[in-house]
């Protein structure tokens, strides 16, 4: 499981996840279930070295043997024009949209990845979600974040998650805890009302919507710096990954926090990273084919 962030206020956007990867698999019993957890999984990715895209992602974390990192990866390099395939796919510093990027991270990971892996309609098809999140090259007065998000093996998108002027949170993946705490609703409750309140199936919508919007609280504000857009991200991944590990069942939320910020004026900026290597023996890679002395991670 995984939760995932993305936070858009006036001077930017804040990308903030967890590292959990579940491995789901048949358990003695012969019943699908969590095998294991590994907490080193990487789920925020700058899209183009240099220019101020970003992705999130939650949902199954490899296709096929390929992680969703590894696939990440191999996309930035058509972005640069390192790829022979794509060529046209390679980005122009001074004219590209978000909205263009989200569409070809939709057309790399399902049309061709996920599609061909999982096109038999009787397997388990996993969910995986995408936010693609940046400014524009010639429109850069407020960031813009599109969703992809496959579901039973259907995919939707990219979908403006809001209006360009509009600011607010959105997340992905295991969003129990932070549905609690701010809008005061657990994802049982439709269930609940259904069988102990008997309120009418038809009604339910309704009535959970009168309830978010008497209960739920503010956290967000147009102005608010992005160092507090920051804070609040890593208190909501971190509330996830405590909410986990004390629930009943395996802590499917967890590892280190990874932070990144999109801003109009200082780009893509990385606020809280991992490495599997320590960065201190391994200061410069030096490139022949690139003349690029930066380790490209």
């Amino acid at each position: 499981m995984t939760i995932a962030i993305s936070i858009k206020i006036n001077d930017g956007i804040v990308l903030a996840s967890d590292s959990a990867s579940t491995v789901l698999g048949q358990t003695p019993d012969g019943k699908l279930g969590v095998l294991n957890v590994y907490n080193n999984a990487n789920k925020v990715f700058n899209l183009r070295k240099g220019l101020p895209i970003g992705a999130i992602t939650w949902g199954i974390g490899s296709i096929g043997h390929a992680s969703i990192s590894t696939i990440m990866k191999d996309l930035r390099q058509i972005f640069v024009g390192k790829s022979q395939n794509h060529q046209d796919w390679k980005l122009d510093k001074d004219n590209y949209t978000v909205e263009a990027v989200a569409q070809h991270l939709k057309e790399f990971v399902f049309d061709e990845l996920y599609a061909p892996v999982f096109k038999d309609p009787s397997q388990l098809r996993p969910d995986l979600g995408f936010i693609v999140a940046g400014y524009s090259a010639n429109d850069a007065s407020m960031a813009e974040e599109f969703q992809i998000y496959i579901k039973h093996g259907e995919c939707s998108g990219p979908t403006k998650l809001r209006p360009q002027q509009n600011i607010g949170l959105t997340a992905g993946g295991d969003t129990e805890a932070l549905n609690r705490l701010m809008s005061g609703i657990s994802g049982a409750l439709p269930q609940v009302l259904q069988d102990i309140l008997k309120v009418a199936p038809n009604q339910i919508p309704q009535v959970m919507n009168l309830l978010q919007e008497r209960l739920t609280i503010p956290l967000i504000l147009p102005a608010m710096p992005l160092q507090d857009a920051i804070d609040l991200g890593e208190f909501l991944v971190d509330l996830t990954i405590k909410f986990s590990r004390f629930k009943p069942g395996p802590p499917t939320v967890g590892g280190p926090i990874e932070i990144a910020s999109i801003s109009k004026h200082e780009g893509f900026r990385w606020i809280k990273r991992k490495h599997y290597f320590d960065r201190q023996l391994n200061p410069q890679e030096e490139s022949t084919r690139t003349g690029n002395k930066e380790i490209e991670d």
